[in-house]
């Protein structure tokens, strides 16, 4: 008789972001190998509100598929966000949400950072002191690759989980990778 094979975990990962965020959870999703967990990641540019919405509806076409639907956005200048966690949370949806940005997440990868950061480009001379060419359209995950772990460890403390997008800085990144890695 043939051993019956436990079905791993099934993500479903979309992304506020074209590029970034997708060219950075594909490196990761590649580099941990886990074969427990099963990730399908796609994009939509739209706002928060806008992306759990269309997660749901992704969901709902194929709820057999997914056993989580994650959506991955920036509090940025949106005005909807936390309209969005609340609706995540209706819809059984979890957020990895980064005050102001996903950068901050990046910055993790090479040192704490602590200080308020209102925007981009506010992040990205802390960003480029570690990365001289660093290019959001073209992420290589290979920058990246060596301290994922210490950015999951510097990234917890910066908020309680749930509530990063009421401090900044702060990025729930690492309740994802960690769900990717299979820490959790």
């Amino acid at each position: 008789m043939a051993g019956k094979r436990e079905a791993g975990l099934r993500l479903l990962v979309v992304c506020g972001a074209q590029v970034t965020e997708r060219d950075y959870l594909r490196g990761l999703v590649a580099h941990v190998a886990n074969p427990a967990v099963t990730v399908r990641i796609t994009t939509k540019s739209c706002s928060p509100s806008q992306l759990v919405k269309y997660a749901e509806v992704q969901r709902d076409l194929s709820p057999a598929d997914f056993d989580e639907v994650w959506c991955v956005f920036d509090v940025d200048d949106f005005l909807d966000v936390p309209r969005a966690i609340a609706m995540a949370g209706e819809a059984g949806v979890e957020v990895a949400v980064s005050n102001p940005c996903f950068e901050l997440w990046l910055i993790l990868h090479f040192a704490v950072h602590t200080g308020y950061a209102g925007t981009y480009r506010e992040l990205l001379p802390h960003l480029s002191r570690h990365l001289s060419r660093y290019d959001k359209s073209r992420l290589d995950f290979r920058h990246f690759a060596e301290g994922w772990r210490d950015a999951l460890t510097r990234a917890k403390p910066l908020a309680p989980q749930g509530k990063e997008h009421e401090v900044n800085p702060a990025t729930g990144m690492w309740s994802l990778v960690e769900r990717i890695a299979g820490q959790r």
